[in-house]
């Protein structure tokens, strides 16, 4: 148990900010890390290198969630949309998760892990257990349109 303290201290920080870009939410990243935190805990001593192991649980745990609000949310928007930041730079960081949430799972998963984690493509294949080709083709495509939305978005930004 005491392991798992030390990793839970040394990487929740870590752990936390990709769960922020995969929810777009901190209050949905806290009940993700808990939520995967909490099922990795028992066998905790059983799993050899623990941090791939959790961005797996993470993205796997976000895309349950994912599906099951899918099958029960009418809204098109959710209610708790995040404003826009008045501290600068922050605004940027706001708009640019808000579009990542735009893009399809698999697709936020790769840039997620590939730009934010700074895996290699190679560690990012493993950890979402695809073929590197397609590691490639998401985050190639994922760019793409991660831009184009940026740029549609882009007047709106100035008008406010």
């Amino acid at each position: 148990m005491e392991g798992f303290e030390q990793f839970v201290r040394l990487r929740y920080t870590e752990l936390l900010h990709t769960a922020y870009l995969l929810t777009g939410s901190v209050a949905a990243a806290e009940d993700l890390v808990q939520t995967c935190l909490l099922k990795v805990m028992p066998r905790f001593d059983r799993i050899a290198d623990p941090l791939p192991y959790l961005r797996r649980a993470l993205v796997n745990q976000r895309t349950s969630w994912w599906r099951a609000l899918r099958r029960e949310l009418l809204s098109a928007e959710p209610p708790d949309r995040a404003g826009p930041d008045p501290t600068g730079g922050f605004a940027e960081r706001t708009v640019l998760v808000a579009e990542l949430a735009r893009l399809p799972e698999r697709m936020r998963a790769v840039l997620v892990l590939r730009y934010w984690e700074d895996l290699s493509e190679a560690e990012t294949a493993e950890v979402l257990g695809c073929s590197v080709g397609t590691v490639k083709s998401q985050a190639s495509r994922g760019l793409e349109r991660l831009r184009g939305l940026l740029e549609a978005g882009e007047p709106q930004r100035r008008a406010r």
